[in-house]
């Protein structure tokens, strides 16, 4: 056992204390938790609304469902995983809501990080053109779908927290991102 293991299996041990003294109202415990995982769940947030502010709220509207939801958690998957699910739970939620109430476009809430800049003006005027094909046809995509890409391809999840998060199989994510990517690359090549 390497010394990183050792500390790996304090910090979970330490984190499932919290976890059980935060399920039994021991607000300390949760306010632990929250500082612990509140960069994740905002980042989270913030790449799946695009809108700082709007992923500040998303990010303690999650915080507040999860303490609601904290004596149901059960331990069988990672508290930060399942921090994600309710995150991108509530992102949607909010996403949702803004559409209803104020008619806002997918792209106001979703926000491609931007590729570091390239040196030659040229290339970086065939970047910035492709990044806009490539966000049309990310918000042309089904939601479940986009929603895969979205966590897998620009947020770098495993097969298995992205089925975690969304309450499917880890075969069912495979099986979105195949079919995302494979109408994104067709999408593409008819816009190229």
């Amino acid at each position: 056992m390497s010394n990183a293991d050792d500390i790996a299996r304090v910090e979970d041990t330490k984190e499932r204390e919290l976890v059980a003294r935060a399920q039994r109202g021991d607000r300390a415990a949760f306010a632990a938790l929250v500082r612990a995982h509140q960069d994740e769940v905002y980042t989270l947030a913030r790449r799946l609304v695009g809108d700082p502010h709007l992923a500040a709220d998303v990010a303690q509207e999650a915080m507040v469902r999860a303490w609601r939801a904290l004596p149901r958690f059960r331990g069988d998957s990672r508290l930060s995983t399942w921090l994600h699910r309710i995150t991108v739970n509530t992102a949607w939620t909010h996403r949702d809501r803004a559409k209803r109430n104020a008619g806002l476009h997918l792209e106001d809430f979703y926000e491609m990080p931007a590729p570091p800049g390239p040196s030659d003006p040229e290339i970086a005027g065939e970047l910035l053109e492709l990044r806009g094909r490539l966000r049309r046809a990310l918000d042309g995509l089904p939601e479940g779908q986009r929603q895969v890409v979205v966590m897998k391809d620009v947020y770098g999840w495993s097969h298995g927290e992205i089925a975690d998060v969304m309450g499917i199989s880890v075969t069912a994510a495979k099986v979105r991102l195949h079919r995302a990517r494979a109408r994104l690359a067709r999408e593409l090549e008819e816009t190229a």
